[in-house]
């Protein structure tokens, strides 16, 4: 498992709202010693008022999401960590499609679209993307657990679009290996068993290019 780790420099660990994918990167990375880039949102001055008035704030949003994201893998993917050779994100750039999509109007999603295309290529295509699928019922339970104040008005429709537009990019996404695992019964923060299995999944194991489910 470790040999295999050392040979994928860049390993994305994305999905929906409430998936739990900042802590799998962040328990994977250090049991293997890997660097980790975490989506900066918190600061964000649009996210609140986003989630209180989506259609007034949601191309204001996707703008600085799309600045910052650019930013902050460009600053650590092109800079190579001597001491740790894997670099493992709890998002792709892409993302910023995939939740503008669901968010703007097609106007402002055409315009938004001309400027992802330019920039995107600048940006380095993961070794293995990993896509935690959860049912909407869990992703809302999990959203109210952890309590922050701007994410309780997040609608289970809103969620369930977010997915639908996630199963579109995957329709046509073959340039590496996507794998999409199912976590809704999975507790792999209080049961070993489970995180030893997504470790697994993630680490020990050779993806096609294009999407396998598991």
């Amino acid at each position: 498992m470790a040999n295999k780790a050392e040979h994928m420099q860049y390993i994305v660990i994305e999905g929906n709202i409430g998936a739990g994918k900042s802590t799998l990167v962040n328990k994977i990375a250090g049991d293997i010693g890997a660097r980790v880039v975490l989506e900066e949102f918190a600061d964000n001055p649009f996210l609140p008022k986003f989630y209180a008035d989506p259609k007034k704030y949601g191309f204001q949003l996707e703008l600085s999401f799309l600045a910052e994201r650019y930013r902050q893998l460009n600053n650590n993917l092109n800079q190579p960590e001597l001491f740790a050779p894997t670099t493992i994100a709890d998002y792709y750039f892409v993302k910023s499609l995939i939740f503008a999509r669901v968010t703007l109007a097609d106007d402002e999603f055409a315009l938004y679209r001309q400027l992802f295309d330019i920039i995107w290529q600048h940006i380095p295509m993961p070794s293995l993307y990993v896509y935690l699928h959860s049912s909407v019922e869990r992703l809302l339970s999990n959203i109210a657990m952890r309590g922050r104040s701007y994410e309780q008005s997040i609608t289970a429709e809103y969620l369930t679009d977010i997915q639908r537009s996630y199963r579109e990019y995957f329709k046509i996404a073959d340039k590496f290996p996507i794998v999409v695992i199912d976590t809704t019964k999975l507790d792999f923060v209080r049961n070993r068993s489970d995180y030893e299995f997504l470790k697994d999944a993630i680490l020990g194991r050779t993806y096609p290019n294009g999407v396998t489910y598991l």
